[in-house]
């Protein structure tokens, strides 16, 4: 759920007045089924170096989200209430070398999907038989999202799927086949969770689980003991749901830990990613809350403490709804990108790219919010954006999917709005107390951000001209190499709308590498490593995540572009477990994967 704004005084109450007409009366078209167009495709593919062309029902992926029904008691704003679980999370379960994908859905009765890539250009959902299908049973609540992660360290992927209801977790029986193990697991009971992901957090080799809640865990949306169940604030919320902290045993059950290790937050999370980010080998945690100040925990070996203010992130109050990380600047310093809400005229919110500043680091880390000077402040009603190299020269692009709620396109919610906006702290909390959305439209029909990173620190918008022209209201945002050709494609999950497929073209004598790495000390997954690349002068980190952006995961291996330039110089892993290892000799315009060894140098292999 996403209603929200930031800090709103008088003035801009007036202004939604004056400027409520004008919006009622737009006549945005809603891109559907938008066709190829070969020729503008190879124009963008010779300007930009790349170009998409949507193909999911080409290729066998016929998915269609479907949103939740709440209780009757908030029929008045279901549509804005029940906007979340469009969810998808990309891994290759089986170990075939192809790379596959998990879908949410959020009905009660409807079915989640597991696109199994059959490596001919095709997938198939095999969700049913592999027993994850059926996850929104009557009274176990809704899909939200899912992560992949390997808990047991046996060398396969195991899925947590995280819920508006009771969390449950998959182990993988060797690709064959899933087992359910939340009974044994130790997961919360309930929680109204829109985020999740795994990080090996005390570095002991099994992985950990963090689940942010939104509303508070006391609170069954499909049966309502009272209505005061909304923020009670829209800049300072403190009265959402607590956030978990599931210490790994490493035979699938975990210990709540949450409180020993000082996570201590009733904010209303959207989104999280970690990372070490202030280079004590410990992975750091950032999380994205709604209604108010995004939060950075820092990991004390174990402990965290929250240093948002400190660092620079965490004094504005907004919306925040993603969480991803990229070295946009390629110095080997990841930056992290938040996005939140802008709609013209009146909600200025822009989205935020916290940049670490030279020359500061561990106790001393400051970040700038270079989104604007950079060109990608503005994502409309931003929700998933993921930092990927889509043209293969060297430098980090971003895409960003938006959208809330495309109702009645003659009508827009914002006036009607405005009237709780303004409101005490008691009539804001009440869900009763809102002014009923009927098939008003907020913030929907918005074109998609592709933004393309110039080198020079700045960034060049270009979603119409490379074929990203549909207009859904976009929630999970995941990249993957599906097809095995070097070039990242897309994955997008739609609110009550199609799954979409942006298969990606890549200009042919732009080079690459992949990296899958293999954690033995370290968990399995190697979840947590960082990888710096270094080529003809340059470099780029990349930090192996178990979890970002909404309700997404990405692809496991890490993919460097490398423009013409030639062969790689190495790759400096840094391990989960601490250790450093350098790798020579890599295979350009290949996979290649790199297992943990306790030597320092070490050539590359290219992967079976």
């Amino acid at each position: 759920m996403k209603q929200k704004t930031q800090p709103l005084v008088v003035i801009f109450f007036l202004a939604l007045l004056v400027t409520a007409y004008g919006l009622n009366k737009s006549n945005t078209v809603h891109a559907v089924n938008v066709p190829f167009d070969d020729k503008a495709h190879q124009k963008a593919l010779a300007r930009y170096g790349f170009a998409f062309e949507e193909v999911a029902q080409q290729v066998g992926v016929k998915f269609q989200h479907q949103a939740p029904v709440l209780d009757e008691k908030l029929a008045h704003i279901m549509p804005q209430i029940a906007s979340m679980g469009a969810g998808v999370a990309v891994c290759d379960f089986d170990r075939d070398g192809w790379n596959d994908f998990y879908v949410t859905n959020s009905a009660s009765g409807s079915m989640n999907a597991l696109y199994l890539n059959k490596g001919d250009g095709t997938f198939e959902d095999v969700a049913e038989k592999m027993g994850v299908a059926d996850l929104n049973r009557e009274g176990s609540g809704t899909s939200m999202g899912a992560v992949w992660g390997d808990y047991d360290n046996d060398g396969f992927e195991d899925l947590l799927v995280y819920k508006w209801g009771h969390p449950e977790l998959f182990h993988n029986n060797g690709g064959k086949g899933f087992t359910n193990a939340t009974a044994k697991a130790g997961l919360p009971r309930w929680v109204n969770a829109n985020n999740a992901i795994w990080f090996d957090y005390d570095r002991d080799g099994n992985l950990d689980i963090f689940i942010g809640g939104y509303y508070r865990e006391d609170i069954n949306l499909w049966d309502l003991k009272s209505t005061d169940i909304m923020p009670e604030s829209f800049e300072y919320a403190q009265n959402g749901g607590r956030k978990y902290l599931l210490r790994g045993q490493g035979d699938g059950t975990f210990e709540d830990v949450t409180l020993k290790a000082g996570l201590i937050s009733r904010r209303w999370a959207l989104a999280a990613v970690a990372g070490d980010f202030r280079g004590t080998g410990y992975p750091d945690l950032v999380i994205a809350n709604d209604y108010g100040v995004t939060e950075f925990f820092a990991n004390d070996k174990g402990r965290f403490r929250e240093i948002g203010r400190q660092v620079g992130i965490g004094f504005a109050p907004k919306s925040g709804m993603n969480a991803n990380i990229g070295d946009v600047l390629n110095t080997g310093t990841p930056a992290i990108y938040i996005s939140n809400i802008t709609e013209p005229n009146i909600l200025n919110q822009r989205n935020n790219l916290w940049v670490p500043r030279e020359g500061t680091k561990g106790a001393s880390l400051r970040y700038d919010n270079l989104a604007d000077n950079m060109g990608i402040g503005d994502g409309g009603w931003s929700f998933g954006a993921v930092f990927s190299d889509f043209n293969n020269d060297g430098t980090k692009d971003l895409y960003c999917t938006n959208g809330y709620v495309s109702g009645d396109r003659q009508k827009s919610y914002w006036y009607d709005y405005s009237k709780i906006t303004g409101a005490n702290t008691a009539i804001i909390r009440d869900a009763k107390n809102w002014p009923p959305m009927g098939t008003n439209s907020l913030s929907g029909y918005q074109s998609k951000r592709v933004w393309i990173n110039d080198g020079a620190a700045s960034f060049r918008e270009v979603a119409q001209n490379v074929g990203v022209k549909d207009k859904f209201d976009g929630r999970a945002v995941a990249v993957a190499d599906l097809w095995n050709r070097g070039t990242l494609d897309i994955i997008v999950a739609n609110q009550k709308g199609p799954l979409l497929i942006y298969k990606n073209s890549v200009q042919p004598d732009f080079n690459w590498v992949q990296l899958e790495l293999r954690g033995a000390k370290s968990n399995r997954s190697a979840i947590g490593a960082q990888v710096t690349l270094y080529w003809d002068g340059k470099k780029q980190t990349q930090i192996l995540s178990g979890g970002e952006g909404f309700c997404s995961q990405n692809m496991r291996r890490l993919h460097f572009g490398l423009g013409k330039d030639t062969q790689p110089e190495k790759a400096i892993v840094r391990w989960p477990s601490g250790a450093v290892q350098t790798v020579t000799n890599l295979k350009m315009n290949e996979i290649n994967t790199i297992t943990e060894s306790a030597t320092k140098t070490t050539g590359g292999r290219n992967a079976a």
